[in-house]
This record gives C-alpha cells, sequence and structure tokens, in this order.
C-alpha cells in the first residue's frame, strides 16, 4: 500500500508542477514553472505523469473541504451551529455565495477538469495513439476523472460554465452556463470511452487506480441522478419524463451485467464490520471496494493529506505525550460531524449482549454509530474509553482511530483513503433501476442479498409491516400502496442502512425528489434537534444546489452577475 501511494505522492508533485493550469493559475502562470506540451507528452512515461497530476486534484477536494458537502442528510450532521463561513453554514443550510469552502470546492474541480482536458488533448496527440491501447488506457483514466469532476459540478451547482479543451489564456478563460443536459452527455462519452480502454480490477491491481469497474459503476451513479429531479434555474424542480427515465434505468441494468459477467466484485468476503475497520488501517482489498481516492503524507504536514478518521469518526482527546513517543498512543481526532442518534433504532436487530453490541441482526448499526469517545488520562497515560449516554455526543462511526495502526504523523492527519465507490452501493442502484423498470422481483433479491451480508432479515411480503412500518419511521412522502412502491420504501431505509456517510445520502434524497420532507421528518423527530436545524433551515427551490462563489460571479462576466435560485 505505502509503496503505491508513495509513488502516487512523488508524481503528483511533479505533474502538479507540470500542468499547474486552473484558470485562475493560467493569468498569473511562472513561465519557468511551465513545460510545452511536446516535453511533457514525448513519451509513455511522460503522459502516464500528466495523468497523475489529473489525479491529484482528488485528494485536495475529498481530503477536506468536499467532506461537509454531502452533509446535512436524514443520517449525520455536523457540530456546532454558529456561522463559520465554511463547513457549519453547509451542512446547516445557511451558505452564502462567500463561504469559503464552497469556493475552494468549486476551484479544485474547475482546475480537475482544466488537467483532463489538457492531459486528453496531449496524449491524443501523440504519434500511434490511435494504435497503441496503452496510451488509449491513459486518456481512459483522464476521461473518468474528467467525468468525475464535471459530475460533481452538475451535482452541486447545476448548469455551469464547462468545456472540453484547455483554456487558451488569450480567448476563452471566461465561458457562459452550458445546460446539464449536455454536461450530462459529455460525462456519459467520457465514461463510455473509460470502460471500453480500461481493464478490470484483478487482486493485483489497486483500489486506487482506476478500472473499468470504476466505470461503469460511476456511469450507474450518473444515470441515476440524471433521471432524477434536479433543481432548474428557473427555480422549477423537474425529472425527465418517463420515456426517458425508463432508458436511464436500462441503461443501468445494461452495466450491472457487465458486472455480473465479469464476476471480479462481490461484497467483501470478512463482512461489513472488517471492511471499514480494514479502511481505517489501510488495508487495499479491491474486490468490493471499486473505487479509493489515495491519502499519503510522508510527514504529516505534506503530500496528499487526509483527515478521515480525524474529522469522520469518534472524538479522541490529543494525547498528552512528548514528541518521541508519537509512536506509541493514538493520534487526535476532532469529531467535527456528529450521527442523528434515532437511526440506532430503526436497524433489524434481535439480540445484543450485555455491553449492548449486536449478536443477532444487522452489524451495520455498531458500525454506523459511535457512542463512545476517548479521554486522556494523566494518570495512566494512555487513552481511556468513555461511552456517551446522550445521543448528542454519538458519532458517525465508519472511521475510528482505534481501527487504525498506532502511532501518527501529525496527530490531525491520517493515510485512510475514502473510498468513492464499492460494490454494494452498485448493487443497490441496479436493485432500484430493476424495480423502476417493471422487475420489482429481481430488485427485493438484490436489496436482500445487502442485508443477508449484514446479518439483517430478508425484507418478504410478510414480514414487510414488522420492518418497514414497526420498526422505521412512516414515511408519508414515498406511497407503499403497491409492490414498487413498498421497495422504494424500504430502498429509502436501505441505502442509509449500507451507505450513510459515504457522499450518497443526500443526493439520493434530491434525486428521489424527498430531501425538505426527509430533513424535516429528521429534525422535527430528533433529540438533538436544537443542534440538527437543517429541517427548519433547508428551502425547497434554492437548496438543492449550492451557490455560486461570489468570487466567480465577479470575475465572469459572462455569469450576468446572476447566481442560482433564490440566493
Amino acid at each position: 500500500m505505502k509503496i503505491y501511494k508513495t509513488y502516487l505522492y512523488a508524481l503528483g508533485i511533479l505533474a502538479g508542477g507540470l500542468l499547474n493550469t486552473s484558470c485562475a493559475d493560467l493569468l498569473t502562470e511562472d513561465p519557468n514553472s511551465y513545460y510545452e506540451k511536446k516535453d511533457i507528452f514525448s513519451t509513455k512515461a511522460k503522459a502516464a505523469m500528466a495523468v497523475t497530476g489529473v489525479y491529484e486534484r482528488l485528494p485536495e477536494l475529498y481530503g477536506y473541504m468536499d467532506m461537509a458537502f454531502p452533509c446535512s442528510d436524514d443520517t449525520y450532521y455536523v457540530s456546532g451551529v454558529t456561522s463559520d463561513k465554511g463547513r457549519r453554514d453547509i451542512a446547516h443550510y445557511k451558505v452564502t455565495s462567500s463561504n469559503t469552502w464552497v469556493n475552494s470546492v468549486w476551484q479544485g474541480n474547475y482546475t480537475g477538469i482544466e488537467r483532463a482536458n489538457y492531459t486528453v488533448e496531449g496524449i491524443e496527440g501523440m504519434a500511434d495513439y490511435e494504435k497503441d491501447k496503452e496510451l488509449q488506457s491513459l486518456v481512459g483514466e483522464a476521461k473518468f476523472l474528467r467525468a468525475l469532476y464535471a459530475f460533481n459540478l452538475v451535482r452541486y451547482w447545476g448548469d455551469v460554465p464547462f468545456k472540453t479543451t484547455s483554456t487558451n489564456v488569450d480567448k476563452n478563460v471566461f465561458q457562459p452556463r452550458c445546460s446539464r443536459e449536455i454536461i450530462y452527455d459529455q460525462i456519459i462519452d467520457d465514461l463510455n470511452f473509460a470502460k471500453t480502454h480500461l481493464s478490470w480490477a484483478t487482486p493485483a491491481v489497486t483500489p486506487e487506480k482506476i478500472t473499468q469497474g470504476a466505470a461503469r459503476g460511476l456511469l450507474m451513479r450518473v444515470l441515476l441522478q440524471r433521471a432524477g429531479y434536479s433543481l432548474q434555474m428557473n427555480g422549477s424542480i423537474t425529472r425527465p419524463d418517463d420515456a426517458k427515465r425508463k432508458e436511464y434505468f436500462e441503461a443501468v441494468i445494461e452495466e450491472w451485467e457487465e458486472f455480473k459477467a465479469n464476476g471480479y466484485h462481490d461484497f467483501y468476503p470478512e463482512g461489513y464490520r472488517e471492511l471499514f475497520k480494514g479502511f481505517s488501517a489501510g488495508t487495499l482489498n479491491s474486490v468490493e471496494s471499486i473505487f479509493e481516492i489515495a491519502f499519503y503524507s510522508p510527514d504529516g504536514n505534506t503530500g496528499a493529506k487526509g483527515y478521515w478518521g480525524t474529522y469522520i469518526g469518534p472524538l479522541v482527546a490529543h494525547p498528552g505525550i512528548s514528541v518521541t513517543e508519537v509512536n506509541q498512543f493514538m493520534g487526535r481526532a476532532n469529531a467535527m460531524f456528529r450521527v442523528v442518534p434515532e437511526w440506532k433504532g430503526f436497524f433489524d436487530v434481535q439480540e445484543e449482549d450485555a455491553d449492548g453490541n449486536v449478536i443477532t441482526g444487522d452489524e451495520r448499526r455498531d458500525v454506523m454509530i459511535c457512542d463512545y469517545k476517548y479521554n486522556w488520562d494523566k494518570e495512566i497515560y494512555n487513552h481511556v474509553k468513555v461511552v456517551n449516554k446522550n445521543g448528542k455526543d454519538w458519532y458517525p462511526g465508519k472511521w475510528r482511530r482505534e481501527w487504525m495502526p498506532i502511532g501518527y504523523k501529525n496527530p490531525n492527519v491520517t493515510d485512510v483513503n475514502f473510498c468513492y465507490l464499492r460494490y454494494a452501493d452498485v448493487v443497490l442502484m441496479a436493485a432500484e433501476a430493476y424495480n423502476e423498470t417493471g422487475d420489482t422481483s429481481e430488485a427485493w433479491k438484490l436489496l436482500n442479498s445487502v442485508r443477508k451480508r449484514a446479518g439483517a432479515r430478508e425484507i418478504t411480503t410478510e414480514n414487510y409491516t414488522e420492518l418497514m412500518k414497526e420498526k422505521v419511521y412512516k414515511l408519508n412522502f414515498i406511497s407503499d400502496a403497491d409492490d414498487a412502491g413498498k421497495f422504494r420504501t424500504a430502498l429509502y431505509w436501505e441505502r442509509g442502512f449500507e451507505l450513510a456517510f459515504e457522499g450518497q445520502r443526500k443526493y439520493d434524497l434530491i434525486r428521489w425528489g424527498v430531501i425538505k420532507e426527509a430533513l424535516t421528518l429528521f429534525s422535527s423527530r430528533s433529540s438533538v434537534k436544537s443542534s440538527y436545524p437543517a429541517g427548519d433551515n433547508f428551502q425547497k427551490g434554492k437548496h438543492e444546489l449550492f451557490p455560486i462563489p461570489l468570487d466567480e460571479l465577479q470575475l465572469n462576466p459572462m455569469f450576468e452577475s446572476k447566481n442560482n435560485p433564490n440566493y
């Protein structure tokens, strides 16, 4: 693991220097740090380095700033309610165009797209490109990354400036809004290219590298988002017509059939809990983990610094130790996020031990929710585990310091990767597509395969009322009058049980058209309402999108000073 991460780190430094080409940077570029395309794209090795430069934007986005963007949903929220022009304002739906985190994520995604455009152009211009599968594979990686960055822009901001050519300072720095449908078409084209020019994963391939499965899985995610509701620039919330939606769902099923035909990806054989313990420990396994964003800092201060396990996870006090003892104790974790505690009662659990841990039933509960923290005890000179009885101090539990190797380089920083896409998500996406195309029977089979892995009972006609009406909140905003509706109700909960805190929940709620209703329901029922004001603050027709950053509105005249609806 560390060898590959170190390699990425080293190449990232070089590639970052070669490709320092965001729109803002182009206006102030130091000529001494710039290499002509003919020099960069003169060999396959240099072309590969350029692709690594496109990857290099990912750790900056997902290591820190992007963490707040999927929050709040109905599973977690950011601690603290005072305004900070950063994470709290985003999570509590008080965000404005001057939010510094919004501006950073906007810039980061555009820098990634610019690097991808530059790289695609450069490699496609190399001699023998049309005959060289290795070069085509490199372009496949670059196009996947361009699609990922572009998908972020569409989900976060809707219609935005977009192009697939590298920026010419003299002519095309500023671009008008582009219809998201045009951007979606390009995203799908890029992913179709990637999936046909990349190989499937094998045991020898790290999930830190883009593979065919990653391209097909992201394509499924894109198609489902496109089929759902989104806030338009005129203030309406719409989705495509039924015929077009069916087309998207059928395309999702086609990708799923390819996953089945290949047969490599599957559920992690050691179980759900061990899967997430492995993520925290730095274990790389490409069976369930289809694509991970890699983090590695050689000294804790430089490189691809990651904050997974410090910002999301239980609170761990800073150890009062000397510098020479850092390899003997856990690092700190500031627990920036809190879990909505009511979820603990929703899981299908039949038996617990004396400490309240699941013996029989859904093991995901005790992975999702962490009800303890670690204090530093000066007397025993070590961390002490303290159980919190108050749900206000319960934490998302999928990343935990005690699951990581002892020792740290910086008490705030970890080398824990972020799993961007995993097999269980692919299974549930396929299940949703089957249901929406009339094959609800197959949809149930797939959903129940996810539950079975977790130790939960399969949902059947006989126990639907027990598990979906008596165990969880009644969802007045999802009808379960027919079999397809019953499945939608079950899917609402299942994607929460399985994928909480993994960056998809909020965008599920948006594309289903129920985010306001879900936030209102949970905020009104929750014991942490005062700390979790999302339901009260969320404005339908506004907060489905983020505001265009103020800097961009002021710099780009083609926006005509018009922000997204109701900002």
